[in-house]
């Protein structure tokens, strides 16, 4: 036979698993510090302040 398990426990278990990924997620997700994120701000803007310079005027008629 199978081992005896408390329902109550298990689901505890399972819950405490399932909320500790969900809070791995979030960290991954959400945590990142202001440098970080200011960093990755001005990284953006200068790509986009690149491909904006580069552009080609369409001709004019």
């Amino acid at each position: 036979m199978g081992e005896v398990v408390n329902l109550r426990k298990w689901r505890r278990t399972r819950q405490k698993a399932e909320a500790d990924a969900q809070a791995a997620a979030n960290r991954e997700a959400f945590g990142r510090t202001r440098a970080e994120k200011e960093r990755d701000a001005a990284e953006t803007a200068k790509r986009e302040a690149l491909l904006r310079g580069s552009r080609l005027e369409p001709p004019k008629e």
